[in-house]
């Protein structure tokens, strides 16, 4: 919808690629689907989600078995969106290298975007 020909929406790196190929196969997920919403003290939330279906309007980003799919109204919050897994001490989760946040909340939890 908003993607440049030949060019991947978002990319994912192998630590994120694996994490999700082993939630998709744990309970025959078709992938994780990926968004924003408005929340948190600066303005947006990311939001993730396992889906059973694909759907049509979604972009679909596939990685070493792994799939992403963008919910269409957060295409263009996501778009050039590095997607890593990290794994420390106290906290392992997804993160978001994401080029078009402005501002992010102390906590990481919560961003805001330039020209919102």
């Amino acid at each position: 919808m908003f993607g440049i020909p030949g060019k991947q929406a978002v990319t994912i790196t192998p630590a994120a690629a694996s994490q999700i190929s082993k939630l998709m196969s744990r309970d025959g997920h078709q992938g994780l689907r990926i968004g924003v919403k408005k929340g948190g003290c600066a303005g947006m939330e990311y939001t993730m989600d396992y889906v059973t279906e694909v759907d049509p309007m979604d972009e679909v980003v596939e990685q070493d078995g792994a799939r992403v799919m963008i919910a269409p109204m957060a295409q263009m919050f996501l778009f050039g969106t590095q997607i890593d897994y990290q794994t420390s001490l106290l906290e392992s989760g997804f993160k978001f290298n994401n080029p078009n946040v402005s501002e992010a909340c102390g906590c990481g939890e919560s961003i805001k975007f330039a020209n919102m």
